[in-house]
Order: C-alpha cells, then structure tokens, then sequence
C-alpha cells in the first residue's frame, strides 16, 4: 500500500497525495513552511504542518473538498474603457444586473435598460419597510455631508438578454477600475472622483481625524469611503500614477494632487518650508503627508488646476501676442488696443 496519504493546501490548491518524505522536502525547500495547511490520517480537517508532530504511516486519505469562496454581494459586472484622454466606460449587465452611477454621468443606455433614481447609495434594493427607509435616509445623509447630490440613479438591466450602459468623465482624465474585493474591501477617495459602482457597492464618508487636514488638505474633513466587493470606477484629472507605499515610508504630494488611498495609509498635512519658499515658491503652503503601508493613487492634473489656469486665460481682454516679451509684461495691449 502506497504512504502518499498527505495533502497540502499551498496557494489556495490542495496538492498531493505526497510521501511524508515528499513533505519534510517541502519545508525543507522552502515550498512549505509551519503555517501551511495540511490534511492526513487521523486528522478531522485542515491542519497547520507546525501541530503535526509526526508525517508518517497510515494509509491514504483523500483530501476533503475546498471550502467554496464567499458569494459576492455586489453584481458581477462586466466594463470596457474607451478612450484615451476623454475616457467613457461601457458596462455589460446580465439580466437583473445593476449599476449605480452620479445623477448626470449617464452617455448612453440600450433599451433593456431600466433607470430609476433613488435616495443615497442604492446599494440596496428600494426600501419597504421603516428600517430600510432610514438605512436610505442615512445613505442620502452622508452624500450630503460629502457635497454630492441626495440622489443617485440605478441602471437594471430588466430585459433577458445583456445590455449595456455607459458613463462619461465629467472631464479630461481617466478612468480607472477598481475591484475592491482585491482592495480589502475598502477604498477612500476625494469627493468627485467617483463615477459608478456595481450595485452593492456602498458609497459612505470618511472622518479625516486630523484638524489640519480638514483645514489645510484640499478635500476637508470629509471624503468618500467606498466598501463592498464589487466594482467601482473613479476618475481623475490627467494621468493617474499608483504608488505602493512600504510600512513607514512617507511621501509629500500635492493636496489636490490625492486621487484615493487605501485605509491603511496615515494621510497628514506639513509645512512647504520656510516662509519664503511658502510665499514665493508657487507650490502652497501645505504638502499632504502619506505615509504607509497601502496603495495610493495620484493624479497629474487636478481640475482646480485646469479651472485656475482657463480662469486666468479667460481674464486676459483683447488679443494677445502669445510668447512675445511684451505679451508678458503686459505691454502688448498697450499698442494693439487690446
């Protein structure tokens, strides 16, 4: 009778039969270690090679089955992104799917698909009862807090067949999916950079325990908390640039520069410099401070950015000589009437 009675559960795959000789070279490779779950005679489940005190004998024993992974809450979805710099993202819903998306993002709808405003999050079917009607009360509530509209619409494919939808950038950026079932379950973001979710999703705020953060830091006490397991999509000004940040690394970006970040990064404010790098340096008065461990997500061109340098374009009367001396002392108007 063979002794390849042993299995061992390495990278989420259950491999064996092996020897006990098959899994003293295991640990001693490195391919196993004490932590790895194994499962032989005499054991009722899964059990960690560290309390086994022996890996000998017996006769063959099949490895009991995986347990399955945990059905997702959120609608499976599936996306295109098209585009390069005005970026819009195309969703295929089976039927009974749904997408919540901003009042206002939609670009274009099939006929399958069935739209439907309702209050905060849609994250949940629509409320029947009192505790469902508050559960969307306070949904509306912390929209609110985040300076978003009370209400967000629901796209359901209500038809047989797959249907799609699709939302537009607010403007010139891109478009990025986030599926937070790899995130953790959990994403922060600044107020307007989210775009949709499959429905599931839960749109929330986030309390920036820092009083200098909520004075100084751009986007306030106060920033989106998207949780679930399901899929997002935010957008962002210009290119968006992800840094893994290790445990303690810090890293100063600009304040409006903050795209998202996972929960675990320590998001603070500090001090340009000196008094006359912050006055006359032309980067503002503040850094944000970021420090890890965790993900987060930069952008290159915020749109308070883009609005200040139209604003000031658009500020300038008549025409301009663009590049000349005189344009840029102010002079040129003086001679063409401008």
């Amino acid at each position: 009778m063979s002794d390849a009675c042993w299995h061992l559960l390495i990278g989420g795959h259950a491999v064996g039969p092996l020897t006990a000789a098959e899994v003293r070279t295991s640990l001693a490779s490195g391919s196993a270690d004490r932590a790895t779950l194994a499962h032989g005679p005499g054991l009722a489940g899964w059990t960690p090679l560290g309390g086994i005190p022996e890996l000998a004998g017996a006769s063959a024993v099949g490895a009991p089955p995986l347990p399955p992974p945990p059905p997702r809450r959120a609608h499976e979805i599936d996306f295109e992104v098209h585009g390069s710099e005005m970026q819009f993202v195309e969703v295929t819903l089976d039927s009974g799917e749904a997408v919540v998306a901003e009042a206002g993002s939609m670009m274009f709808m099939t006929s399958g698909i069935a739209m439907e405003t309702v209050f905060g999050d849609g994250s949940s079917a629509a409320p029947s009862g009192g505790s469902k009607l508050v559960g969307a009360l306070l949904g509306a509530g912390k929209r609110l807090l985040t300076g978003e509209s009370l209400f967000m619409t629901v796209f359901t494919n209500a038809g047989r067949g797959r249907e799609r939808v699709a939302f537009a950038a607010p403007y010139a950026g891109k478009i990025l999916p986030m599926d937070l079932a790899k995130l953790g379950g959990e994403l922060v973001c600044q107020k307007d950079s989210f775009l949709c979710a499959a429905r599931g999703v839960s749109v929330g705020i986030a309390f920036q325990k820092r009083r200098g953060v909520g004075l100084f830091g751009g986007e306030g006490f106060v920033m989106q908390r998207l949780t679930g397991d399901g899929l997002c999509f935010v957008h962002a000004g210009g290119t968006i640039h992800p840094v893994d940040l290790a445990a303690g690394e810090t890293l100063r970006v600009d304040t409006g520069c903050l795209v998202a970040l996972a929960p675990s990064v320590s998001y603070d404010i500090q001090l340009v410099g000196n008094v006359k790098t912050a006055l006359f340096g032309g980067e503002g008065v503040f850094f944000a401070s970021l420090t890890g461990p965790g993900k987060v997500w930069l952008q290159s061109l915020p749109l308070s950015r883009l609005a200040d340098r139209i604003v000031s374009a658009a500020s300038r009367t008549g025409r301009s000589e663009e590049g000349s001396v005189l344009d840029g002392a102010g002079l040129g108007r003086l001679f063409t009437g401008g």
